[in-house]
């Protein structure tokens, strides 16, 4: 798979190379944010109708999501996010998302950074670009897509586009999974109090309670399969319900930092993620997942050479972990949130020497909430329950 990564002019214009000179092209546009199952749906048709038609697939993808932009450029009288500014809603990073693409086989991602400028283009003129610079036969969608200034390119508008120009023609995927639930209209993390897998708030409701909890909670109605979904799972430590939505454990990566070093004291030696944590941070809490180890953060391409090696199953980097999230007081800038510590005990008999390396936290299941303990043998006894718990779950 070939990376191109493409920044707009001032102007919103975006040099597009040519792909091929012979084949054409299938293409599909979008953030992809968290790589759900409708995204993969819709990756899968583009990559399908491509080895059909004899033509290159590809993907151009956003980044940085465009709520992300036109949210700062609100609060911020107008000005862009810059490169140091942390996407705390992001649930996967670019590069998590172009490591999916290359699994199911696609031929290029067009990295575009998404600018205020560039939003300002017509469907029309974007769509034309596609066309006239990559070659694009057919434009695989979902649903619910909409682009170009102000949104109003819909599957509709394009459909209508397409059978007017006759240069291209549309392909749209159903994405949408299995219908619609209610979410939040302002996500706000809620750490479970009690022991286990949360439960959905919602389960059981009678039609009157759900109208009333919708109408305390400005509730929407949402895709299953979406983005703003898993986010609303993962905010309330329901990561289990997460995986069925993202078809995968949800995970976060990170460099591993010295610590304070006091789980080492009581025989559980912790793994500690840097303040850049690449990933949505599920609600405080601790969960059972894993540990992957990566490789040293300066491996560069060989690191990325033998990434599917080290993710694979029964992989040697790869260890059942109890994982515990928390918060600290101190305020980031980079966020506009208060700072998270991320800590996971690797299940095993061997020392890992991990600080500097780049590691991947997969979230598998909620264990308890963040308690604090009278003392160490109160504390060493519930780490006890939540390795046997960890290798349960992880060896489900």
């Amino acid at each position: 798979m070939k990376i191109i990564r493409l920044t707009p002019d001032a102007t919103g214009l975006v040099a597009w190379p040519t792909l091929s000179a012979a084949k054409k092209s299938v293409v599909t546009v979008g953030v992809f944010d968290g790589m759900h199952r409708g995204h993969q749906a819709v990756v899968s048709r583009v990559v399908e109708l491509a080895g059909k038609y004899g033509a290159l697939s590809a993907v151009v993808l956003f980044d940085p999501r465009p709520a992300l932009v036109h949210g700062w450029a609100k609060a911020h009288g107008g000005e862009e996010p810059g490169e140091g500014v942390a996407d705390a809603d992001a649930l996967t990073d670019a590069d998590e998302r172009i490591r999916m693409m290359r699994a199911m086989g696609v031929d290029y991602v067009l990295v575009v950074r998404y600018t205020l400028a560039f939003a300002a283009k017509s469907y029309r003129f974007f769509l034309g670009q596609m066309v006239g610079k990559l070659g694009m036969r057919t434009l695989v969608l979902g649903q619910d897509a909409a682009m170009g200034a102000g949104r109003a390119g819909d599957v509709k508008a394009i459909r209508t586009l397409a059978e007017g120009t006759g240069v291209f023609e549309l392909d749209v995927v159903d994405d949408r999974g299995p219908g619609y639930v209610r979410v939040p209209a302002v996500i706000e993390p809620r750490m479970p109090e009690v022991h286990g897998e949360p439960a959905d708030p919602l389960a059981g409701l009678s039609k009157a309670e759900l109208r009333a909890w919708s109408k305390a909670h400005n509730a929407k109605l949402t895709r299953v399969w979406s983005s703003t979904n898993v986010r609303w799972l993962l905010s309330q430590g329901r990561v289990r319900d997460a995986a069925e939505v993202l078809g995968h454990p949800h995970a976060v990566e990170g460099t591993v930092v010295h610590g304070e070093e006091r789980g080492r004291t009581i025989g559980f030696p912790t793994a500690n993620l840097g303040d850049e944590i690449a990933g949505y941070l599920p609600v405080d809490g601790v969960y059972a997942g894993w540990l992957v180890d990566m490789g040293p953060d300066d491996d560069g391409d060989a690191g990325e050479l033998n990434e599917q090696s080290r993710l694979a199953a029964g992989s040697p980097w790869r260890w059942p972990a109890a994982i515990s999230i928390g918060t600290k007081p101190t305020f980031s800038e980079k966020t506009g949130r208060h700072e998270r510590v991320v800590e996971a005990y690797a299940v095993s008999d061997d020392w890992l020497d991990l600080y500097g390396h780049r590691v991947r936290v997969e979230f598998v299941g909620y264990l308890r909430p963040q308690i604090r303990f009278d003392g160490a043998d109160e504390l060493v006894a519930e780490l006890k329950r939540n390795v046997e718990e960890t290798k349960r779950l992880t060896a489900e």
